[in-house]
Formats: C-alpha cells, structure tokens, sequence
C-alpha cells in the first residue's frame, strides 16, 4: 500500500526542514512525498531543494490559497492512501505511517483517523494542547465532534467518488470535507487510538485574529450539513478547552 503524504507551505523556512526529514525518518518505506510550495519569497525553497531527494513531486508556484494548494496535491498524488503533514508539523515517531497503513489493511476501511497534539513553536517537547479522538458515532457531528484533520487518512478513491475541498472556504474546508466522510455511512471508519502527529500551535487557524472567521465560515457549514446550528458551533468551541487544561496536569511526550 502506497502512502502518499501531502506538505504545503508557503514562506516557513522556520520549520520546513523539520517536516521534510519527519517524513525522510519514516520505517515504512512505500512512502510518495509531495511537497506544493506557493512561491515561497524567503528561505523555503532553497531548504526544499536541498532535500529534494526526499521528495517525489514538487512545485513552487502561486496558488489560490490553502485548499488550492491542498487540491494541487491530491491530484499529483498517486498513492493509494492521502494524509497531509503541514510544514508545521512532524510525525509523533518514526513508525507513525507504518502504524496508520497496518490499521488500514487489518480494517479494510476508507478511512483511518486517531489522535494528535499542539505543540509549542519553539519547543516541541512541550505538549501546549491534546487532540484525542473515539470511535465515530454520527451523533456525535451534532455536538461539535470531529478528529483533528491531520490525523485523518483516506484512501484516494474517496476524494475521486466524494470530491477534494471546497475553495470557496478561507479556513474551514477541512471541517466541511471531514463532515462529508463522517456524515456518510458507505464510507468505513476506523479509529486508531494512537499519537501521529504533533502540530506546532501558529498555523492559520489557530491565531486569535482569524478565529472569527473561522467561526462564521463553521456555522455556514454547520447549517450546510443540516447540524443543530449555533448548538453545534458552541459544543465545537467548548471542547477546545479540556484540550488546552489537560496537558497541564498531566505529561505528554
């Protein structure tokens, strides 16, 4: 089973180098890389090149934004199985795509989706805010629920029968599209109850001042979806607050 995984950036030369060789690190070797670069102005694509045999399709052009970006990456994509690693983020260990392929050939499933963690920009060691996931029940959509996007893998027949993202959103089309997955009951899930990602806290939807806008295009999906309305939207808000507690009383690594 070939594991195709999706980087895009756009001026981070802070932290692209770290994503690149968390893929490179991998044991599980039938790996595709792709890397879509928006037309970096700084540093990024200097790291890129220097590395670019790690890395089986790349591009540096302008895009249109996130999930055109994103969408640039599915199509290259030839692997059986799309994840997305942002140029953020770093794999939890090296075994973490080994793990994920392993729950796809013994669940037969569509998609496999588990747990991650925010880490601190500067430090990684510290865990700043945890992301577990549970085995999906569609109920569950109505109250805010829904796994961390980078921890959801999906087999590449999925977004040619279902679609890619929806450009129309600045932020939230990875809540619309995983919404369209969880929403439909001919697509099998399977939770793995592991760590596979830790995300760097700063990537776009995490900053205070785009928040809002996050929450307006949320509930234009929340109503899309036919969920319970602002109720959602309020329950999806409230449960990033354990998210951020827990970590400080318990260690993560």
């Amino acid at each position: 089973m070939k594991v195709s995984i999706i980087t895009i950036v756009y001026n981070n030369e802070a932290s692209i180098e770290t994503t690149i060789k968390s893929v490179a690190s991998q044991t599980y070797q039938d790996i595709e890389y792709i890397v879509i670069d928006g037309g970096s102005t700084d540093n990024t694509n200097t790291i890129i090149n220097n590395h670019k045999d790690k890395i089986d399709y790349y591009v540096s052009e302008p895009d249109k934004g996130l999930y055109n970006a994103l969408n640039k990456g599915i199509r290259a994509a030839t692997g059986d199985v799309i994840g997305i690693l942002h140029s953020d983020d770093l794999f939890y260990s090296k075994n973490t795509i080994k793990n994920i392929a392993n729950a796809f050939a013994e669940s037969k499933a569509d998609v496999v989706y588990a747990n991650g963690m925010y880490v601190d920009k500067e430090d990684i060691s510290q865990v700043k805010r945890i992301y577990k996931a549970k085995k999906h029940k569609k109920r569950y959509l109505n109250f805010g629920w829904i796994p961390l996007h980078t921890t959801i893998y999906v087999k590449k027949e999925i977004f040619k029968t279902y679609g890619l993202y929806d450009e129309s959103y600045r932020i939230a089309s990875d809540y619309e599209i995983s919404l369209r997955w969880f929403q439909e009951d001919s697509i099998k899930k399977y939770f793995l109850n592991e760590w596979v990602v830790k995300m760097r806290l700063g990537g776009k939807s995490t900053t205070a001042k785009l928040q809002k806008l996050k929450s307006t295009e949320d509930l234009k999906i929340i109503h899309q979806k036919k969920l319970l309305g602002q109720l959602t939207l309020f329950f999806k808000i409230l449960r990033k607050v354990p998210q951020y507690i827990i970590p400080k009383f318990k260690n993560y690594q």
